[in-house]
């Protein structure tokens, strides 16, 4: 597999910081790496736009940024909550026979951070670490349907309605009416809008704070979708996310 010279530079400059080392000089820098200045100081700029790199104003030292911080937060609150959740995505999956996901949001994608296979069949578009987009998927629009108005203005600008399948939504407008509706309904549906042939249903989980921090789903083919068990999935995906809700602390404050 090759390698990206510039991005594992700029990951050896990460990992120069430790906590006995919290900042340095831009020579340092250079002379552990052995690069030339130039070369270093545009890899620098280059972490420094995007947050992962702070230069303080006075010393002209170098120290890590919050954006690490950021992304640190969001593995750890995924590893807790898919410890806590997993023996109900099994529980759902086993009563329901269909293909579990927990998804969680990172920008403006969806991030698949476990999954359980279904007995009635396997869904094979999903895998743990893909991306989902937002505006096809029954998971992303959980995720953002509760967003307050400007964090949600936010995520959607300059968002690309990028059309998966004939289903699939192209415009804010329309994006914006769903997710009135699943604010409305309290979950989500999928139907075919994210791949061919496979129908999703979405509901939110809440932590502590009662904000939405992750969705579960269930995915099935539409070959074996009923109407009438349509409101039996949404009880289920509901019992399941108020059960890992609770455990993330959710309804006790």
């Amino acid at each position: 597999m090759p390698i990206i010279q510039a991005v594992d530079r700029a990951l050896q400059i990460l990992d120069l910081f430790d906590e006995y080392e919290t900042e340095l000089k831009i020579t340092e820098i250079s002379r552990r790496l052995g690069l030339h200045k130039s070369t270093v100081h545009s890899l620098l700029k280059t972490l420094q736009s995007r947050g992962y790199i702070i230069q303080d104003p006075d010393s002209g030292k170098y120290r890590l940024g919050l954006k690490l911080m950021e992304r640190g937060n969001l593995v750890s609150q995924g590893m807790d909550l898919r410890n806590i959740a997993k023996k109900f995505l099994m529980e759902l999956s086993l009563k329901t026979g269909l293909t579990v996901h927990l998804v969680i949001l990172d920008g403006k994608e969806g991030v698949y951070i476990d999954k359980v296979e279904g007995a009635s069949g396997v869904i094979m578009y999903s895998r743990i670490g893909r991306r989902v987009p937002i505006h096809s998927s029954a998971v992303g629009k959980v995720l953002v349907a509760f967003k307050q108005e400007q964090e949600l203005a936010e995520i959607l600008n300059g968002y690309v309605y990028t059309r998966q399948t004939p289903n699939t939504i192209t415009c804010e407008a329309e994006f914006l009416n769903e997710l009135a509706a699943v604010r409305k309904k309290g979950y989500a549906v999928d139907d075919q809008e994210n791949e061919r042939g496979v129908r999703c249903m979405a509901v939110p989980v809440r932590d502590h704070t009662r904000q939405v921090i992750a969705a579960i789903s269930v995915s099935t083919p539409v070959s074996a979708h009923d109407d009438g068990t349509d409101e039996q999935i949404v009880d289920c995906l509901k019992s399941a996310a108020g059960k890992i809700s609770e455990q993330m602390g959710y309804g006790f404050c």
